[in-house]
Parts: structure tokens; C-alpha cells; sequence
């Protein structure tokens, strides 16, 4: 499936492709529902006949990843909400021997995320992953979320690359297709971003079910 022979650097996604997305999915469509519906005396449902198309029309904008930003919009300190189920942070099977493998064969591994910062934060005290790379980039950073194209262009102010010898790793097809249309020519889905989650359809791309696949020697 790759040749690492062909590969400098590993961009890698966080939420779904290295950490279980079942943590963002429970988050979002039960935790802030039922937090919300607390509030404001509501059913859970009717929470979620709310929530959701406000959720919606947000999606693939940098402002669908800022707790700052949800936190405002929903009057609930979404940063607090996460630590409540933090337990819930789990990394996929295989990511750390993965990236302790990239490691040992000189591969730069670089933590490239939509998350923001706070997020960010607490997922990296959470879990070993911090450890386990050479950079950690939030599209916060940039302002620009990995969907557009111009993200990729951007990236280069913090983390040069030749885009001919990177490997993006995402559960994000949306970012895989803007990185494609940059010119990152290996590319790869992840069919299970959440562990309690049917498989996902991934359209065009290769993807893996485990890291195990792709072990470097």
C-alpha cells in the first residue's frame, strides 16, 4: 500500500485517525444535548432539534473546531464539558508502536489538526501522543480549516514539506481531497474513525482499517 522509501513525512490527524472519534461523537450529539436541555428545561430531543442544525451549518469551518466559539454560541463553558467525560479519550490499536516505528526509521511525524487549542490540550494530557511527535500543529494556528486547499499552502509558514514525499493520514475526506487538489501525493482514510461506528465509506481513497497495516520496518 505505501512505499516508505518514498515517504519524508507523515502528517497525521488526530480525532478519528489516531484518537477513537466515539469521545467527539458522544461529546456533541449526547453530552452538549443533554448539558443544554439542563439549562433551558428542554427534552433531550427537542436539545437535538436545536443543536443539530446549528451544528450543521457550521461544518467544515474553522469555527465548527473553536470551543471558544461554541462556548459563546450555546452560553456553556464547552472547554469544562469535555473534562466532565474525558475518560472517554481513547487512542486507536496500534497508533503507538506506529508512530514509535516512524520514529526509529527517521520519519517526521507531525500532528496536523482541525481541533482547537483547548482540545488539543487535553486530549495531549490525556493520552502518551505528545511524546510520540516531532510537531503539533492546530489549524487554529492558520485560522484556516484543513477542508480549504489554501490550508495546505499555509502549513508551510510552520512546517516545511515536499508535498511529493508527505503521507496524509485522515479520517477527513474532505481534507484528504483539498490535500490531493495541493498536490500531497500519499494519501490515506481511515474506515473506522469511530470504534462504536459502522465502517465508513471512504469514496476514492485507500484507507486501512489499523495501523498494524502500515507498520514501516
Amino acid at each position: 500500500m505505501l512505499d516508505w522509501n518514498k515517504i519524508d513525512n507523515v502528517f497525521l490527524d488526530m480525532d478519528g485517525t489516531l484518537l477513537d472519534l466515539h469521545f467527539d461523537n458522544h461529546f456533541w450529539l449526547d453530552h452538549v444535548p443533554q448539558r443544554y436541555a439542563e439549562k433551558h428545561g428542554l427534552s433531550k430531543q427537542e436539545a437535538l432539534n436545536i443543536l443539530i442544525p446549528l451544528f450543521k451549518s457550521m461544518e467544515g469551518t474553522i469555527d465548527w473546531y473553536c470551543v471558544d466559539y461554541w462556548s459563546k454560541e450555546l452560553d456553556l463553558d464547552i472547554a469544562l464539558l469535555k473534562e466532565e467525560v474525558k475518560h472517554l479519550i481513547q487512542i486507536h490499536p496500534f497508533v503507538v508502536e506506529f508512530l514509535e516505528q516512524l520514529k526509529k526509521t527517521g520519519k517526521h511525524r507531525v500532528l496536523v489538526t482541525n481541533a482547537h487549542q483547548k482540545s488539543l490540550a487535553l486530549k495531549m494530557k490525556n493520552t502518551p501522543l505528545s511524546g510520540l511527535l516531532g510537531n503539533i500543529i492546530s489549524a487554529h494556528q492558520l485560522g484556516i480549516p484543513k477542508e480549504e486547499t489554501r490550508f495546505w499552502e499555509q502549513l508551510t509558514r510552520l512546517q516545511a514539506y515536499n508535498p511529493q514525499r508527505t503521507l496524509l493520514i485522515d479520517d477527513n475526506l474532505s481534507a484528504l481531497s483539498s490535500a490531493r487538489e495541493y498536490g500531497i501525493k500519499h494519501l490515506l482514510a481511515i474506515y473506522k474513525p469511530d470504534s462504536q461506528a459502522d465502517i465508513k465509506d471512504v469514496g476514492p481513497f485507500q484507507a486501512i482499517h489499523s495501523f498494524n497495516e502500515i507498520m514501516p520496518e
